[in-house]
C-alpha cells in the first residue's frame, strides 16, 4: 500500500525532514558558540582558533565523500545514518566534558574537546551524503514533486539551525558552555531517536518495500560481470591517480603559502584534483557526460569564493558581533550567538518566495540559466560586505555600531544562498550521470571542504586589538596590510564581485555545454 497519495508527499518525506532538523539543531548550535568557547572559555588566541575553526568545517565536508562511497558499495543509507548520528552524538558529549572540567583540568578539557570535534568530523561523513539520498528514493523516477520534497527537506534544514543558536546560544552565554554543548547533543539524540524508531514504517517506497538497506551488489561482483567496470577500476588508472594525490599532498604541505606545514588543510585541498580527475577519466564516460561534468568543476571552483565569505558567519563574524556591535536592546544584551539564527529564519521567509519568483519567470521562458543565478548569489554577497563595510568605516577598535548594519548584511547574504546553494546542488543532480552522482555530489562538498577551511585563513585577516597595549594590530594578504574591519570587509567584496564579474561572462559558454549532446 503507498504511504502517500500522488498529489502529496511520502509520510517518509516528513520523517526526513525532522530527522534532519534535530541534525542541523546539532551542528548549527555548536558551531554558534564553538569560536566563543575557543577564544573566551579556552583561551586560544583568534589566529589558532580560526585555523580551528576552518579545519573542523572543511573536514566535515570532506569526510561525505568517504561515507558515501562505503554507503554506497556496503552499508545502505540507514545503517550509515544511524551510525553517523550515534558518533555524532558522542562529539557533542565529549565537546560537553571539555567545558565541564575546563577550569580545573585544562590540558584534559583540551583533549576531550580536540576528540569531540574528531567524532563529529566523522560522524557526518556518514549522515550527511546519505540523508539527502534517501530523500529522493521515496519518489519513482522522475516523478514531478521532487523538486517540492528538497524544498520542504531544506526548509527542515533552517528551522533547526535557526532555532539551535538561541537554545545552545543563551545557553552558553547566559549560563556556561557545557549547556550549550549539551543541548546540541540531546538534539542529536532526538533526531535519530525518530529515525530508528519510524524508519521501517515511513521510510518505503510507494508499494512498501525498504529504501535504503544494504546494497544488493558488492564491487567485486559488479567488476566481475561488467567489463567495462573492469577498465574504469583498471589499477594503472588508480595507481596514476594516487601517485599524483601524492605529490600534491607534498606540494601542499612543503610550497603553498596559505597550506605550508597544516596537515589537514592539506589533505582538504590536496584531495580535491585527484578526486575530480579520477570521475572525469572514467572511461565509460561519454564525450557530453565528460562536458556536463567538467560544468560542475567550473561552478563548485565559483563556490568556493561565495562559502569562503559566506562563512565568516561562524568565524570572524562572530567576533565581530561579539566585540564591535552594540547588542544592547532596552537594556538587555543579546548573545552574539543569535545572530547566527538570521540567515535561517531569512530562508525559511524567503525560499517560497524565490521558488514562486523562478516558476514564474518560468512560465514566461525568462528564468535566468543556473550559473546566471549564481553569478547574482556572489553578487548580492559582495554587496552585503559593501553595507557593512560601509557602516564600519571609520569606526575605532573601541567603538561599537548599531545592530542594522550586522543584519542587513545577513539579510543580503541570505538572498545571494538561495540564488547559489540550491540551485547548485539541483545542477549537480541534473548533470550528473546517474551511476557517478553520489561521488559528484562528494566533489560538490569538497569544494565546500575548501572554502569553509579558506574561510578560517581568511577569519585570521581580521584585526583585534590587543588588550596589554591597546593597539589593534594589522594583518596582512597578498602584500596589503588590513588595520581595520572596513579594510577586512573589503577582501570580501573585492574577492565576491570578482568571482561574480568572470563566472557572468562566462554564463553562455557553460549553458552551451551544460546542454551538450552525444552525436
Amino acid at each position: 500500500m503507498s504511504n502517500s497519495s500522488q498529489q502529496g508527499h511520502p509520510r517518509g518525506l516528513y520523517l526526513l525532514f525532522f530527522t534532519e532538523m534535530w541534525e542541523r539543531f546539532s551542528y548549527y548550535g555548536m558551531r554558534a558558540i564553538l569560536m566563543l568557547y575557543m577564544t573566551k572559555a579556552l583561551l586560544y588566541d583568534k589566529d589558532f582558533a580560526s585555523g580551528i575553526y576552518g579545519n573542523y568545517t572543511g573536514l566535515v565536508y570532506l569526510t561525505p565523500l568517504i561515507g558515501g562511497y562505503i554507503s554506497d558499495r556496503y552499508w545502505g543509507n540507514r545503517r550509515s545514518i544511524i551510525v553517523g548520528g550515534i558518533i555524532m552524538a558522542i562529539g557533542q558529549f565529549f565537546l560537553f566534558l571539555s567545558a565541564s572540567i575546563r577550569e580545573t583540568n585544562w590540558t584534559t578539557a583540551g583533549i576531550f574537546f580536540f576528540l569531540g570535534l574528531l567524532a563529529l568530523v566523522v560522524g557526518n561523513g556518514f549522515f550527511k551524503p546519505n540523508i539527502s539520498t534517501m530523500v529522493n528514493s521515496l519518489y519513482p523516477p522522475n516523478d514531478k514533486r521532487i523538486d517540492a520534497a528538497f524544498s520542504i527537506f531544506y526548509m527542515g534544514i533552517n528551522l533547526g539551525a535557526f532555532f539551535s543558536p538561541l537554545v545552545c546560544g543563551t545557553l552558553a552565554e547566559k549560563f556556561d558552555y557545557k549547556w550549550g554543548f549539551l543541548a546540541a547533543c540531546v538534539g542529536m539524540l532526538i533526531g535519530l531517536l525518530l529515525f530508528v524508531l519510524l524508519k521501517d514504517k515511513y521510510i518505503v517506497t510507494s508499494s512498501g518495500e525498504p529504501i535504503g538497506g544494504k546494497p544488493s551488489k558488492k564491487i567485486d561482483e559488479l567488476v566481475e560481470n561488467n567489463p567495462a567496470a573492469k577498465q574504469e577500476f583498471d589499477i594503472r588508472r588508480v595507481a596514476t591517480w594516487l601517485v599524483i594525490y601524492i605529490a600534491l599532498l607534498f606540494f601542499f604541505y612543503f610550497v603553498v603559502p596559505f597550506t605550508k606545514h597544516n596537515f589537514v588543510s592539506t589533505i582538504i585541498f590536496g584531495t580535491s584534483i585527484p578526486a575530480a580527475g579520477f570521475i572525469i577519466t572514467d572511461p565509460t564516460l561519454t564525450r557530453a557526460e565528460r562536458t556536463r561534468i567538467t560544468v560542475i568543476y567550473i561552478i563548485a571552483f565559483f563556490v568556493i569564493f561565495f562559502w569562503a565569505a559566506f562563512e565568516q558567519a561562524g568565524a570572524s563574524l562572530t567576533l565581530f558581533a561579539d566585540r564591535q556591535t552594540d547588542r544592547v536592546i532596552f537594556g538587555w544584551e543579546m548573545p552574539a550567538s543569535y545572530f547566527q539564527s538570521i540567515n535561517p529564519l531569512a530562508i525559511i521567509i524567503f525560499a517560497p518566495l524565490f521558488a514562486m519568483l523562478w516558476t514564474k519567470l518560468g512560465q514566461r521562458n525568462m528564468e535566468p540559466p543556473s550559473p546566471l543565478k549564481q553569478s547574482i548569489g556572489l553578487f548580492l554577497l559582495s554587496i552585503g560586505y559593501l553595507v557593512i563595510a560601509f557602516g564600519v568605516k571609520g569606526v575605532t577598535a573601541e567603538q561599537k555600531v548599531s545592530m542594522f548594519w550586522l543584519f542587513s548584511m545577513y539579510i543580503l547574504h541570505t538572498l545571494g544562498e538561495l540564488c547559489l546553494s540550491p540551485i547548485g546542488l539541483s545542477m549537480v543532480a541534473k548533470l550528473a550521470p546517474a551511476r557517478l552522482a553520489s561521488l559528484l555530489m562528494g566533489v560538490w562538498f569538497l569544494s565546500t571542504a575548501m572554502a569553509n577551511d579558506f574561510a578560517g585563513m581568511l577569519s585570521k585577516l581580521y584585526p583585534i586589538q590587543n588588550p596589554e597595549t591597546g593597539v589593534v594590530e594589522p594583518t596582512h594578504f597578498l602584500g596589503l596590510e588590513i588595520s581595520s574591519a572596513y579594510e577586512f570587509f573589503m577582501v570580501f567584496v573585492i574577492m565576491s564581485g570578482l568571482a561574480s564579474i568572470i563566472l557572468f561572462f562566462l554564463n553562455k559558454k557553460l549553458v552551451s555545454m551544460m546542454e551538450a549532446k552525444d552525436e
